[in-house]
């Protein structure tokens, strides 16, 4: 009987240290989309790589602007899938947290759509420029920490191949196609996450986009999850307004050693507004 004591009170010990690791939650994979707005925050900058001379035309010099970028919705194959989305990240893995409240994914951009706020001027004329991506795209890895029961924080790099598409204002039989590839990777920045979303958070089930920017819905991706990437805990948001609310809490990814910015989110309605 003592035995059998001294076993019944070992296994007791054994599930109750054994419990909080269970109620760990699991991130499920899926995918974030973002909106980028027309507010000066996302650029490309050629001023340290500029563009070559003789690149817009036979005489045209090396540019060294800064091209201001804003997003445009990308193609679904149900319209408003992804309510006006222009960024897709997909988290390719369920993300599991250990002891430590640590879990790990891979991640990768899985679509892309942006395009200048106005022309770009040369001395070969005006350009409109697209962004999308270039092909494969590079897989680095998420660090998810769990700081209390509804979310916390993460890092990522995000490793990006791009393909820069330059179309003249004054569009011509004759005209070249001008086309620009680079791959970076932005630094990892510490963001909140949160299980949930805000109320008025941009979820989707599976949806059918384009990913490489030829305006056709070309690939099937997993919907969003239990993942709200720039969400504090439990949903909040820093709305101060009375009656106002966060449609997508803003983000920033940003490599200042060759110019480049990425702004998401930051949009706040009020007064019973929907969110775009």
């Amino acid at each position: 009987m003592r035995n059998r004591g001294i076993l019944s009170t070992a296994l007791a010990v054994v599930f109750l240290v054994a419990l909080p690791l269970a109620a760990q939650p699991v991130i499920q994979h899926g995918i974030d989309s973002f909106t980028t707005i027309a507010d000066g925050k996302t650029y490309y900058d050629f001023k340290n790589e500029p563009i070559p001379a003789g690149f817009f035309c036979k005489n045209s010099a090396p540019f060294t602007g800064r091209v201001v970028l804003k997003g445009m919705p990308l193609e679904t194959s149900t319209p408003g899938e992804l309510h006006g989305a222009d960024t897709v990240i997909e988290r390719l893995d369920d993300a599991a947290f250990d002891g430590n409240g640590r879990a790990v994914t891979r991640i990768r951009f899985r679509a892309l759509s942006l395009a200048s706020v106005a022309p770009i001027k040369t001395g070969c004329g005006a350009f409109h420029v697209y962004v999308t991506l270039a092909g494969s795209q590079r897989i680095t890895t998420m660090r998810i920490d769990r700081t209390e029961e509804g979310g916390g924080t993460f890092v990522a790099p995000l490793a990006v191949d791009a393909r820069m598409t330059f179309v003249p204002v004054r569009r011509e039989k004759a005209a070249r196609k001008l086309e620009l590839v680079g791959s970076f990777t932005f630094p990892p920045t510490r963001l909140p996450w949160s299980t949930t979303g805000g109320p008025q958070a941009k979820r989707a089930t599976v949806a059918t986009i384009d990913t490489n920017g030829d305006f056709k819905p070309d690939t099937l991706v997993s919907g969003t999850s239990n993942f709200w990437p720039g969400w504090k805990p439990g949903g909040r948001t820093t709305a101060k307004t009375y009656g106002c609310f966060t449609c997508e809490p803003p983000s920033c990814h940003t490599d200042p050693s060759t110019g480049k910015e990425h702004c998401t989110g930051g949009v706040v309605v009020c007064n019973g507004a929907q969110c775009p």
